[in-house]
Parts: C-alpha cells; sequence; structure tokens
C-alpha cells in the first residue's frame, strides 16, 4: 500500500485528550503513594504506547519507575526493546506493576528497591543494574521528592536536606558511577521541572533542586562527551502522578494543570516518547539541552 493511499491516523484535539480537572475526592496519599488511590487514574500507556525498535537491545536504569512518569518511561523503552532496571523507594505494589508491564513487552525487568539518598546505594544500583542486566547504556534521573510549605520558616533543615539529597546528590551520585560502567553512544537523561523556571514560593526547595539540575545536565554534558555519553533532561509541566495527591493541599489538586493552555495536566504517557527520543540513536546530535512539557506554561 502506498503512503497517499494509507488509512489516515486519528486526530485527536489535545484539550480533550486526556482527563481534565476539576478532580475530586482523591483519597488521601501518603508518599511515595499508590496509582491505584487515584482518580482518575494516571495514562502511563498501557493501551496506547507502540514500540517500533528504537531500543532494542539495550538496557536501561530509570529511579522512580515504580509510578508516573518513571513507569512511563519504563514501560515505553520496554515496548521499543529495552531491558529495564526498576528503581523505587518503597511502593512494592506499584513497582510490580512496572515489572509486569515491562517483562510483557518481552525483555528483562530486574527490580531494585532503595533509598537514593544514600551515596553507596546509588554505586551499588549502577553495579546491580550491571550485573542483572549486563550492562547499563541508559540512565534515566526520575526520582524526585517535593513537599509544599506556605512560610520559610514552615521548612525545616530536615525536609530541606531530604528534597535535596533526593532530587541533586542522587542524580550526581548516580552519574558518576554510571559514567564509569556506560559504553560509548549511552545517555543519560534528567527530569527538571518548569519549576527550575518558573518556582512557586510554597515549592521553595523542590524549585531550587529544578534549577540546580538544568546546571548539572549542561555541565556535566561536557564532562560526558569524554566518555562518548549524551546528557539531556526534560523540563514538565503538571503532570497527573502519585505525587500531587501525596504532596499538595486539597485545594490545589482539584484544578491541578487547568492553568495550562491545554486547561488540563499532562498524563505520563505523554512525556514518554521525549525520553525515547533522547536515549535513541535518532538524538546522535544532542546534548546539553532541555526539553520541555509544559502544556504551553513557559519556554524552556
Amino acid at each position: 500500500m502506498s503512503i497517499a493511499n494509507a488509512e489516515r491516523i486519528q486526530l485527536v484535539d489535545p484539550r480533550q485528550a486526556h482527563a481534565t480537572p476539576p478532580f475530586k475526592d482523591q483519597s488521601p496519599i501518603e508518599m511515595p503513594g499508590k496509582t491505584s488511590q487515584m482518580q482518575p487514574q494516571p495514562d502511563h500507556g498501557e493501551q496506547s504506547y507502540e514500540g517500533s525498535g528504537k531500543l532494542k537491545g539495550l538496557s536501561a536504569l530509570v529511579t522512580g519507575s515504580d509510578s508516573g512518569i518513571g513507569r512511563a518511561v519504563a514501560l515505553a523503552y520496554a515496548r521499543e526493546g529495552a531491558n529495564v532496571a526498576i528503581n523505587f523507594l518503597s511502593e512494592n505494589e506499584d513497582a510490580e506493576r512496572t515489572a509486569e508491564l515491562v517483562r510483557d513487552a518481552g525483555v528483562k525487568a530486574a527490580v531494585l528497591p532503595g533509598d537514593l539518598r544514600d551515596e553507596s546505594f546509588c554505586q551499588q544500583l549502577i553495579d546491580k543494574t550491571v550485573d542483572e542486566l549486563g550492562t547499563i547504556d541508559l540512565l534515566v534521573n526520575n526520582a524526585g521528592y517535593q513537599q509544599t510549605r506556605d512560610d520559610i520558616d514552615d521548612w525545616s533543615t530536615e525536609t530541606f536536606d531530604r528534597i535535596f539529597k533526593t532530587n541533586v546528590y542522587a542524580t550526581f551520585w548516580l552519574c558518576r558511577a554510571a559514567l564509569n560502567r556506560m559504553p560509548a553512544g549511552g545517555s543519560i537523561i534528567n527530569t527538571a521541572s518548569i519549576q527550575g523556571y518558573n518556582p512557586s514560593p510554597s515549592l521553595l526547595p523542590y524549585s531550587a533542586t529544578k534549577s540546580a539540575l538544568l546546571g548539572m545536565t549542561k555541565g556535566l554534558a561536557k564532562l560526558a562527551i569524554e566518555h562518548g555519553v549524551r546528557v539531556n533532561a526534560v523540563a514538565p509541566g503538571p503532570v497527573w502522578t502519585p505525587l500531587i495527591p501525596g504532596t499538595m493541599p486539597e485545594e490545589n489538586i482539584e484544578n491541578f494543570g487547568a492553568n495550562t493552555l491545554f486547561q488540563r495536566p499532562a498524563q505520563p504517557v505523554e512525556l514518554a516518547p521525549l525520553y525515547v527520543w533522547l536515549a535513541s540513536p535518532a538524538a546522535s546530535y544532542v546534548t546539553a539541552e532541555v526539553f520541555g512539557c509544559t502544556g504551553g506554561k513557559t519556554p524552556v
């Protein structure tokens, strides 16, 4: 069949492509949160993402891949042919679901729980990924932690430290360890945020960590290319994940994402193709870049 006679792809109005606010009656969710408690359920691409071998035979470590963006990336990588190491803190139910989705794609899944705030564990995580999957070609630093407060006096040093250890220190430790094991042609992708450019005062420490990741991505890219490794980042806007009802007050959840041009938040599946492209050989001339997926909220 010629392209001219092929069946037309079905276009969808992006404003109506996924669930729109208001989001009401969310069950109380304690971090790290459970996907099953969210209404509506996030879309990770379970029914829609179709791979085409873009990452065939490669091996990836995706942190925070029990749910949200991390699960969507793990699923997409698997359907593109990559083996996936799944790292998470403590939400075993969600992590096992991610592992099931990965294995259903016909590739290997390594389930590697642990706390990224521990420097020695970060080194062990890279080593375990290589032990389980044979190599580490792709590293996605996606795990993150946030809390909201109304006043600077409400932020404890302990909480500030936890956010920085999870979001910044862990990224540094994992990148340092991975570069010693990653072959030329490998790729590191960090999850930044619109908060790195347009910080909300209620997310002060989180915003500061995302600004730090922007600098780390660009600086590390100059070092990593000496190993033949590319380093980039994706900067999401509002995304419907357990992090939202797990850390935000109820009044912020009901209209979450309504202030974007689409008047809704992104679903995790909508970000996954960016991570796939950045990991693939198709992006061989792309490094030290940050790609926004913010619903039109700001140029990044």
